[in-house]
């Protein structure tokens, strides 16, 4: 595979058995973290200013940002008040198996 791009990579993984689950598995928290990423980098702020405007610590934010942690509702309202964005949960049907 040398020369392969990382979606090549990927889209040859996901053939594998269990690669798929794995990466399903983990695919929310990562969009979680990634909308909280977009939402400071709109607001211009760093994770240190949206800490102090949300009463916490900047390894707080990183660890949201990093997609280890599930964070609550409460969390994620706070953190589009800190950056001047709106909270909106989706639910939406799941994909056919």
């Amino acid at each position: 595979m040398s020369g392969s791009t990382l979606d090549e990579l990927h889209q040859e993984w996901l053939k594998r058995s269990g690669y798929k689950a794995a990466y399903d598995a983990i695919e929310e928290e990562f969009a979680i973290a990634s909308a909280l990423i977009a939402a400071r980098t709109r607001a211009g702020l760093t994770q240190e200013q949206v800490a102090e405007r949300m009463r916490t610590t900047q390894t707080v934010i990183a660890r949201l940002e990093s997609g280890r942690s599930k964070p609550s509702t409460r969390t994620l309202e706070r953190f589009a008040a800190a950056t001047g964005s709106r909270l909106r949960i989706l639910l939406e049907p799941a994909p056919s198996r």
